[in-house]
């Protein structure tokens, strides 16, 4: 697996590791319910529309196909994808990382409001020479993951999130918690609280008799966001895929938000990562089957947008596009980890985790939370922080995140790899207690008798605790263990123990 430098995403220094993360999310019940409902709801909804498909599983391994194909002549098919970008009257910046993709932008959007194209590399309590503006923004993880938002922020650029789910978020100077529904932690009434406290402070506010009806919220932010998409010059966006032989860019949304940002603003800026490029239509049209029903449970996508570069007097007239690597090559780089990169973020493999549905995705760290999150993350950054090492374990690897993955994403021989990869990165020096502990098991799995010894003193440890089948709290060092799961009381007998009895029995 690939270890990266120069990447960065949303984490601070010593984040701790992902079991301390998720142990507050763990006793929240309204936020397990939450979770529950939704995440039940969303699989529900994609068994149905998947069931219709009778080549599912071709149109799985086709999807996989196209990706690999995309990805093992990358450097053939950007190149390909900037030529009809350009020929098309788009402008073309390539990104390293993330520092040099919000520069772009940020001296971008400044230039097309009017002000000195400069922009500081602090990102908190630096000194900018310009201030003011505003952007509208399409639901993007790609601006996640780089802190686009920060840096705008720290230029004294206000940039609006459009998308609903973005948008709570947002208003409640909260993170997402999710790659396609990044609220799915909230509730109604929840809503309709940051709703009524936040709106007015940035807009117009919402109305005095809102409730928490979601057609009465969806009314209010559709009346909050028109007057920005009314006055903004210039959008922002992602892309779900990049067609090469064309240079046409794909966005599909289900509000219609994304339309109003891609279409009415003077200029547009989208940041895509270079995994997004597909060669043709053809690659294409498997995607558009693939995505709606893994993402939503829909046969189709509500709103699915498409354009290539600038159309003289439709649309957009600046247009560019900045390809966007931050880590992505490294992740390349490795024959079993570029399988990430196939990625079309459905979030299917989050909503079928039973360690995501419990836990929630702020605990992973990272603008890619649940199984893709667990080995993508750590490619882009790195295992040299706690929450990068311990991402590979926040799995059962029960399996079920391949079995949903459209593209067939390997995930659970990936999470194996990494935890191998941080295992080998820790030999030497101080053991930890886990590695402690994995020396003593080692120790007493080598002789049968220190086995039966082991299993005679647990034996009599059951026998002591009665009729109890469970125990809720070990001394240390066990009691990390039972922090989040109880203990089983150990058997009364050990099967040697029985095995020995009783066929001693049958041979007298």
């Amino acid at each position: 697996m690939s270890n990266p430098v120069g990447t960065t995403t949303p984490t601070y220094l010593g984040m701790p590791k992902f079991p301390k993360l998720a142990a507050p999310e763990l006793r929240n019940p309204v936020l397990r319910h939450n979770l529950q409902m939704a995440t039940h709801t969303i699989r529900d909804k994609r068994a149905q529309v998947v069931g219709e498909v009778d080549n599912w599983e071709e149109l799985r391994v086709d999807g996989a196909r196209s990706k690999d194909a995309a990805l093992n002549n990358l450097d053939h098919h950007l190149e390909e994808l900037e030529r009809n970008l350009q020929a098309a009257g788009a402008t073309v910046h390539w990104a390293r990382d993330a520092d040099e993709a919000c520069s772009i932008v940020v001296e971008l959007v400044q230039e097309s409001l009017g002000a000195p194209a400069k922009y500081s590399e602090e990102r908190s309590g630096g000194e900018t020479s310009w201030g003011g503006g505003e952007v509208v923004k399409v639901k993007s993880m790609a601006t996640q993951e780089i802190e686009l938002n920060e840096a705008l922020e720290a230029a004294g650029i206000d940039a609006w999130e459009t998308d609903l789910a973005e948008l709570i978020v947002q208003l409640g100077h909260d993170r997402p918690s999710h790659i396609l529904v990044p609220a799915i932690h909230r509730n109604r009434s929840q809503i309709r609280e940051i709703f009524a406290r936040e709106m007015g402070k940035v807009g117009r506010p919402a109305p005095d008799d809102m409730t928490d009806e979601p057609a009465q919220l969806a009314e209010a932010a559709r009346k909050h966001l028109r007057e920005k998409f009314l006055r903004a010059k210039v959008a922002i966006s992602g892309a779900n895929f990049a067609v090469a032989d064309t240079g046409t860019l794909v966005v599909l949304e289900s509000e219609g938000n994304g339309r109003m940002c891609l279409t009415l603003p003077e200029t547009l800026i989208s940041v895509v990562g270079i995994e997004k490029v597909v060669p043709t239509w053809d690659d294409l049209g498997t995607f558009m089957q693939l995505l709606p029903r893994s993402s939503t449970g829909e046969r189709m996508n509500p709103y699915t947008t498409m354009w290539t570069g600038a159309t003289p007097e439709d649309g957009p007239q600046n247009v560019h596009v900045v390809l966007l690597d931050n880590g992505r090559t490294h992740v390349l780089e490795d024959e079993l980890g570029r399988q990430a990169l196939r990625c079309i973020r459905c979030s299917a493999c989050l909503n079928v985790c039973p360690v995501y549905e419990r836990a929630g995705g702020h605990a992973y760290g990272s603008v890619y939370p649940g199984p893709i999150g667990a080995v993508l993350t750590p490619q882009l950054r790195g295992t040299t922080s706690e929450i990068d090492q311990s991402l590979p374990y926040a799995s059962s690897l029960c399996g079920a995140c391949f079995e949903a993955c459209p593209v067939r994403i390997d995930i659970p021989r990936m999470l194996v790899e990494l935890r191998s990869q941080v295992v080998d990165e820790h030999r030497g020096g101080v053991p930890s207690a886990e590695a402690a502990g994995m020396r003593a098991a080692s120790w007493i799995f080598g002789s049968h008798k220190r086995l039966e010894g082991v299993q005679a003193g647990a034996a009599a440890a059951g026998r002591l605790l009665g009729k109890k089948t469970s125990i809720s709290q070990l001394p240390w060092p066990a009691s990390a263990w039972t922090q989040a799961r109880n203990a089983p009381v150990p058997a009364k007998e050990s099967f040697r123990s029985w095995w020995r009895r009783t066929h001693d029995e049958e041979s007298t």
